[in-house]
Order: C-alpha cells, then sequence, then structure tokens
C-alpha cells in the first residue's frame, strides 16, 4: 500500500520496526489490508473478536465485527488521500509467523497490478468494517487494549495527546 501510483520495483530494506536486521521487501495479506486504507502517518486503531473475546469486551465493538478508530482532524485527509494497493508476485514471499498478517521476500520485488482504493471512507463502508471518528483516539484505543479483543494500532505517536 502506497500513496505514491508509480512504483516500479521493491527493493529490499531494513525496517525500522524490523527484530532482523537483514533486508527486506515487506506485503501484507488480504486479510490485513484494511488496516492499510488510510493515510500513510494518519494514527488509527482497529480491533476486532475472537473465540476469547468476553462479552463485557465485545460491547466495545457495538455489534460491529471490526471497527476502525481515527481522529477527527484525520477525516478530511481521509477522504481526500488517493491509497494504490500494489499486488505482488507471490513466488518470492514467505510469511513472517512472528509478525501476522506480513510476508517478507529478500528479493526485489516487481508490482504485477497497482489499484487505487478510491473513496477510503465508502472502503470502510462497503467492507462493513465500522469507521469511528473520535475527538481522541487514546480513551476508546486504552480500553481497547486492556481488553480480549484482537487488536492492532498504526502510527499511534501520530495522534492527538492524551486527554488530561
Amino acid at each position: 500500500m502506497s500513496e505514491n501510483p508509480s512504483i516500479e520495483r521493491f527493493e529490499p530494506h531494513v525496517s525500522a520496526t524490523a527484530k532482523s536486521p537483514e533486508p527486506r521487501v515487506w506485503a501484507v495479506d488480504t486479510r490485513h489490508l484494511p488496516l492499510y486504507w488510510f493515510p500513510r502517518e494518519c494514527p488509527r486503531g482497529t480491533f476486532w473478536s475472537t473465540p476469547e473475546t468476553t462479552t463485557d469486551d465485545a460491547d466495545l465493538l457495538g455489534g460491529s465485527s471490526r471497527v476502525h478508530i481515527v481522529e477527527a482532524g484525520w477525516l478530511d485527509r481521509l477522504r481526500a488521500t488517493r491509497v494504490y494497493a500494489y499486488r505482488l508476485p507471490e513466488d518470492s514471499f514467505a510469511h513472517d509467523h512472528e509478525v501476522g498478517g506480513y510476508w517478507l521476500s529478500r528479493e526485489t520485488v516487481v508490482p504485477a497490478e497497482v489499484v487505487e482504493l478510491g473513496d477510503l471512507v465508502a472502503r470502510h463502508e462497503h467492507a462493513t468494517i465500522e469507521l469511528r471518528v473520535l475527538d481522541n483516539l487514546w480513551p476508546t484505543w486504552n480500553r481497547v487494549i486492556a481488553s480480549s479483543l484482537e487488536f492492532s494500532g498504526i502510527r499511534l505517536h501520530n495522534a492527538q495527546p492524551v486527554p488530561v
């Protein structure tokens, strides 16, 4: 996923968050793609239930099967930003079992196709993923990470400060 529609090849590189210093190309599986239906720097959280989720914690979902949260200050950028999905050939990728949803390649990868995702808010709606727009994501996020829900947070360092 990228805001750049003209990447001709992905070169292996060392990720700042990777446990291994080995250069790789990172890709994400289809199930985890919705985590990236946002402008790159947009702070967001997503959460969903699992068989281990308690009834009380499931209430955080409000009847939805999956919820994404974003701050109101990012909504205009969410509507205006164009994000592109790069379909990559699978042959050189192996699944990273330590970091669910990621696939890694040690080789340069040439995209097979580039697809513009269009209106990201509409994409959430079409996928029946509830997009909650909050003034500040921390009160909800802190409840989620203390719960039995499965979750993922990206670019949280770009969120508004924790309210006092």
